[in-house]
């Protein structure tokens, strides 16, 4: 397993990314997502939560509206949602692809089916999602997935579908996911299995770790949220830099 600090400050550019895990004690299901950006489109925006329907949905919005450029779906997007038991944390508008999908009767990667990595190109950046599912798993435990629909290469006409789930999570441990290995023009896709960490402490100490762990030039907003297994309540911390 990797340290969760050690692993993101290895790069200035790992793009955007989520975290799914069980706390250290094994009451939590642990969620974390981020957003970086290296353009002034990319880092004017903001985590924001809004009321639906009597559910909280986290988006991103811009931070100065005078400054959105090009094709905004890309940048503002519903990035959690839930429902019922399942919380779904995603890069994108896939979040509601996601969620329409699930209450169809569809499953996580069924649902993600009729999607691609973003029209970014020459990026083609991925497009990465996780579902944590409270009963999901062995005996109806707890149980998360991760996926990520990315380009072949760079070839823009094939797309790389790939889909993990871990379906008896073990206390301490989580798994990363991102867009990006690194810097670079066009930038390169994420590669390789899901990145093992340790999850240590309470959300603040996570929290922290993550935010102090993000380049300082190229982190913009961050979400973690962990969720009680027992009552399906959940205590979450949102951070923006702009903010």
């Amino acid at each position: 397993m990797k340290e969760i600090k050690n692993e993101l400050s290895s790069t200035t550019y790992p793009g955007r990314g989520i975290i799914a895990g069980l706390s250290a004690d094994g009451k939590y299901a642990v969620s974390a997502y981020w957003t970086m950006g290296r353009s002034a489109g990319s880092r004017n925006r903001i985590f924001v939560t809004e009321n639906e329907n009597g559910t909280e949905v986290v988006r991103t919005k811009a931070f100065d509206e005078s400054l959105i450029a090009g094709d905004p779906s890309l940048i503002i997007y519903a990035a959690v949602r839930e429902l019922g038991k399942k919380t779904i944390v995603t890069n994108g508008d896939q979040t509601d692809t996601i969620f329409d999908g699930l209450k169809e009767g569809k499953t996580f990667e069924q649902s993600l089916r009729s999607r691609k990595y973003e029209h970014d190109a020459p990026n083609y950046t991925p497009r990465i999602s996780s579902l944590l599912d409270l009963e999901g798993g062995v005996n109806g435990a707890y149980a998360y997935s991760l996926s990520i629909l990315k380009s072949d290469c760079g070839n823009g006409d094939n797309t790389l579908r790939f889909t993990y789930t871990y379906d008896n999570p073990q206390k301490g441990e989580g798994h990363y996911i991102h867009t990006y290995m690194g810097d670079g023009n066009p930038l390169p896709s994420f590669e390789g299995e899901p990145v093992k960490l340790k999850i240590e402490g309470d959300i603040e100490t996570l929290t922290n770790t993550i935010w102090s762990s993000l380049n300082e030039e190229n982190k913009v907003s961050l979400f973690v949220r962990f969720i009680d297994l027992e009552t399906g309540k959940y205590e979450e911390r949102i951070l923006n830099k702009n903010l």
